[in-house]
C-alpha cells in the first residue's frame, strides 16, 4: 500500500484528492498548510507526495527546496493553477517529480502518481523476489521486512539499504557501492550518510532482537549474515 501525502490549503481539493487515492488503494494523509506539510513529509514515511505551490505559511516552493536540503527525496508532485513554462521550471529545477495544472482530472493525477510509484520502486529494489535469511525475510514487493515473524518499520531509504545488503548475504559491500545501488549515484550523497543509514537500521533490527545479522566489516563495508 503506498503512503500518500497530500498538502493542500483548499478543503474541497484535499478531501476529493484523499478519497480518491484512498478508493485506489493508497494510504492517504492529508494537510492544509505549508508547516504541517514539511513537518509530515520530513519524517520520510511516504512514499509520493502531492504538493500545492499556493500554501499557507511556507510556499510548495519552499517546502520542496527545504526537504531536497535535507535529503528526503520522496517523489513530489507539484499542484498550480499556474500552467506557465517557467513556473513549471521552477518547480522542476527545485526538485519536483511532476507539475500538474489545476484544474485537473483525477485520472491524470493517478497516472502520475502510479507512474512516479514504478519509478521509485525500480530505483529502490522493491521489484524482485523475497528473499529469507534464516529469521530475517524481506519482501521487496510489499516492502516488508520481519525478523522470527515480528514486522520491522523501515523508511523507503532503509528498506533500499537492507534490500541492497540481503540480496549479498555474507558479502561486504562498500560505500561506494551502496551510494551507487541506494542513492542511485556515488556522487549523491556523501559516505557518512551510508554509515548513517546503515546506524538507521542496524538500531531497528535490535529492537526485534536481529541488531548482530548487520555488521560492519572494517576496510570492506558492510553485510547482512545468514547466521
Amino acid at each position: 500500500m503506498a503512503r500518500v501525502l497530500v498538502v493542500d490549503d483548499e478543503p474541497g481539493i484535499r478531501s476529493a484528492v484523499a478519497r480518491g487515492l484512498t478508493a485506489e488503494g493508497m494510504e492517504v494523509e492529508a494537510v492544509a498548510d505549508g508547516d504541517s506539510g514539511l513537518e509530515a513529509a520530513l519524517t520520510g514515511r511516504f512514499d509520493v507526495i502531492v504538493l500545492d505551490i499556493i500554501l499557507p505559511g511556507l510556499s510548495g516552493y519552499r517546502v520542496l527546496e527545504r526537504l531536497r536540503a535535507a535529503g528526503i527525496d520522496t517523489p513530489v508532485l507539484l499542484l498550480s493553477a499556474k500552467d506557465g513554462e517557467f513556473d513549471q521550471a521552477d518547480g522542476l529545477d527545485l526538485g519536483a517529480d511532476g507539475y500538474l495544472v489545476k484544474p485537473f482530472a483525477f485520472v491524470v493525477l493517478v497516472a502520475q502518481l502510479k507512474a512516479m510509484l514504478r519509478r521509485r520502486d525500480a530505483a529502490l529494489g522493491r521489484t524482485g523476489q523475497r528473499v529469507r535469511l534464516g529469521s530475517l525475510v524481506v519482501d521487496p514487493v510489499a516492502r516488508s521486512v520481519s525478523w522470527d515473524g515480528d514486522a520491522i518499520e523501515l523508511s523507503p531509504r532503509e528498506f533500499a539499504l537492507l534490500h541492497a545488503l540481503v540480496t549479498r548475504p555474507d558479502t561486504a559491500v562498500g560505500k561506494d557501492e551502496l551510494l551507487r545501488l541506494v542513492w542511485g549515484d556515488e556522487q549523491a550523497a556523501s559516505r557518512n550518510v551510508v554509515e548513517v543509514y546503515v546506524g538507521y537500521v542496524r538500531r531497528k533490527l535490535e529492537v526485534v532482537g536481529a541488531g548482530h545479522v548487520l555488521r560492519t566489516v572494517r576496510g570492506f563495508g558492510y553485510l547482512v549474515g545468514s547466521s
